[in-house]
């Protein structure tokens, strides 16, 4: 496993059990795991997941910027959009389509 792996898990772990993610614990987890994570990339990890929040961007699945307003619209939203994207390939396929323009391949 690799140490970016190792590091992501103790972090999840950590967060779900409200423990805070720091350089110290993520090594503690890994060593318990005995797998040999550097301290370097303990204290880089830590630094960088000390500003987030962990359990919000788990539980936050909006594809933009801001989140649904509720589940259900944002359930309708994302069938809306792969209904969108599938006519979207349809109308590609039809433009791509060298027949169409009066030439092919063997014209």
């Amino acid at each position: 496993m690799s140490f970016e792996s190792t590091l992501s898990y103790a972090a999840l772990i950590l967060a779900d059990s409200d423990v805070e993610i720091s350089s110290e614990n993520l090594l503690t987890l890994a060593s318990a795991a005995n797998i040999e994570v550097e301290k370097i990339y303990a204290d880089l990890f830590a630094k960088a997941l000390e500003t987030q929040d962990i359990k919000a961007l788990l539980t936050n699945f909006s594809a933009g910027a801001a989140a649904a307003p509720s589940a259900a619209s944002g359930a309708a939203a994302s069938g809306a959009a792969v209904e969108e994207a599938a006519e979207e390939k349809e109308e590609e396929a039809k433009e791509e389509s060298d027949d169409d323009m009066g030439f092919g391949l063997f014209d």
